[in-house]
C-alpha cells in the first residue's frame, strides 16, 4: 500500500484570555500538517538524525522547537525545508474572530475547527501529488498526542464532517484513520511542531512586540502550492485572510514575500 503519512502538531493556545503586553493567551493559534509520501517517510528519521548530529544533541534525543535557541532553529527549520515534503498549515488570528464565546464555550472546538480547515488542504494536496486511484492510497493522519483531548471525539467530529457538507475530498482521508502519538515517538512529528512553531514566530508578537520571520523564510519551500498558488492552499489564514489582516498588522508583510 502506498499513499501518505500525514504528522500534525499546533502551536499557541486555544484562550480567549489577552493581556497588554503581548501577554496572556497566545493572539495565534498554528495548526501545521507535515506531509509525506509513504515511501518518503524514512527521510523525515534521516534528516533528523542529521540535524541532531550538527547540533551535537545525542542520538536519541527528540527535539522540541520551544525550548532551543535561535541559532539551533535555524539549521533545523533550514534542514525541514531542504526535506522532500511539503505542508500544510491553518493560522488563525483569534484576536478577530467576531464571535469568540461559540468558541470558548466549549473544550477543543476551535482546534477542531482548525483540523477541519486544514484537513480540506491536506485532501486537496493528497489529490495532486497521487500518482494512484485513491481506493489504491492510504492516508495516515498522525497528531502529536494532548493529554486533555480525546481523539475519539476527533474522530466522531471528522465522521460528522464527512457526513455533511465540506471541502474535504474524502476519497483521500479516512475519518477513521486518525491516531494520536507522543512528540518524541517519531520523528515526523517533531517536524510538525518546527514547522508550526516557525510560522508562530512569525505571526505572534513576542513581549517586545517583534515576530521573527527567518523561519518561515526557510520554511517556504515545501508550502504546498497549486497552480503556484500558496494563499488558500498551503497557508491558510482564518478568519481574515492575509490581504485584509496585512492592512492593520505590518509584521505580517514577510509573508507577502514567500507566496
Amino acid at each position: 500500500m502506498t499513499g501518505f503519512r500525514v504528522y500534525i502538531d499546533e502551536s499557541g493556545d486555544e484562550g480567549f484570555h489577552f493581556l497588554q503586553g503581548e501577554r496572556g493567551s497566545s493572539r495565534w493559534l498554528v495548526l501545521s500538517a507535515a506531509v509525506f509520501r509513504r515511501e518518503n517517510d524514512h527521510m523525515a528519521v534521516s534528516m533528523m538524525r542529521d540535524v541532531r548530529e550538527l547540533l551535537g544533541k545525542p542520538a536519541n534525543k527528540a527535539l522540541h522547537f520551544r525550548s532551543m535557541k535561535h541559532e539551533q532553529r535555524v539549521p533545523y527549520v533550514r534542514a525541514i525545508g531542504r526535506t522532500p515534503m511539503r505542508t500544510v498549515s491553518v493560522l488563525i488570528n483569534k484576536q478577530r474572530i467576531a464571535e469568540p464565546e461559540t468558541f470558548a464555550a466549549e473544550a477543543h472546538r476551535l482546534y477542531r475547527y482548525a483540523c477541519r480547515l486544514l484537513l480540506e488542504r491536506v485532501s486537496w494536496l493528497c489529490r495532486d501529488s497521487a500518482k494512484l486511484p485513491p481506493e489504491r492510497l492510504k492516508t495516515e493522519l498522525i497528531f502529536s498526542n494532548r493529554s486533555a483531548m480525546s481523539y475519539e471525539a476527533l474522530r466522531g467530529y471528522l465522521a460528522r464532517l464527512k457526513a455533511g457538507d465540506c471541502r474535504v475530498d474524502w476519497r483521500f482521508i479516512d475519518s477513521a484513520a486518525v491516531s494520536a502519538i507522543n512528540h518524541e515517538k517519531l520523528a515526523g512529528l517533531q517536524i510538525a511542531d518546527a514547522v508550526a512553531s516557525g510560522l508562530y514566530c512569525a505571526v505572534n508578537l513576542n513581549p517586545y512586540g517583534d515576530a521573527e520571520p527567518r523561519y518561515l523564510e526557510f520554511l517556504s519551500p515545501t508550502f504546498y502550492r497549486y497552480k503556484r498558488q500558496v494563499l488558500g492552499y498551503g497557508l491558510k489564514f482564518w478568519p481574515d485572510d492575509l490581504a485584509t489582516q496585512r492592512k492593520t498588522l505590518e509584521h505580517l508583510a514577510a509573508f507577502e514575500r514567500h507566496v
